[in-house]
């Protein structure tokens, strides 16, 4: 798939935490995106989700990434929080609800190509009994369907 996005995260460091570990936990889940250290915080850019879409596909929390993409989306892109404690670990875990004591890493999708629910596709396929619908961001130009075991 061809697509354009630009994701920008952000983790706010606090005087309790040391700012290497804090780099360390975004760059683990986000190994692609650019840090920069900015006043109290890590920002950093990326112009693609695959590295995070394959720990997600490896956690099996497809459904569970989808839905919070969906329930933040926009015409334009879509957005979500990290804890973490969970992404130093090279964990993704989605934080909803109360702020964590650590805090987040947030992170903010934009969009370009194609439209957002595609790209969410694209990164979070919709599953079947927790296997991805699509099989074709699973295995690529591979994908034999005669081959897939279901």
């Amino acid at each position: 798939m061809i697509y354009s996005v630009d994701v920008d995260i952000r983790a706010a460091v606090r005087d309790t935490e040391v700012t290497d570990r804090v780099a360390d936990a975004m760059s683990n889940v986000f190994p692609d995106a650019e840090l920069t250290h900015e006043d109290g915080a890590l920002v950093a850019e990326t112009h693609t989700l695959d590295a995070f879409s394959d720990v997600l596909h490896e956690q099996e929390i497809l459904d569970t990434a989808r839905r919070v993409f969906l329930d933040n989306a926009t015409d334009d892109g879509f957005s979500f929080s990290l804890k973490k404690q969970a992404a130093f670990e090279g964990v993704v875990n989605f934080a909803v609800g109360e702020s964590d004591e650590l805090g987040e890493i947030d992170v903010e999708v934009r969009v370009r190509e194609p439209d957002v629910e595609t790209f969410i596709d694209y990164v979070a396929p919709e599953t079947d009994e927790g296997r991805p619908v699509d099989p074709v961001r699973e295995y690529g130009d591979r994908f034999d369907p005669e081959d897939a075991e279901y």
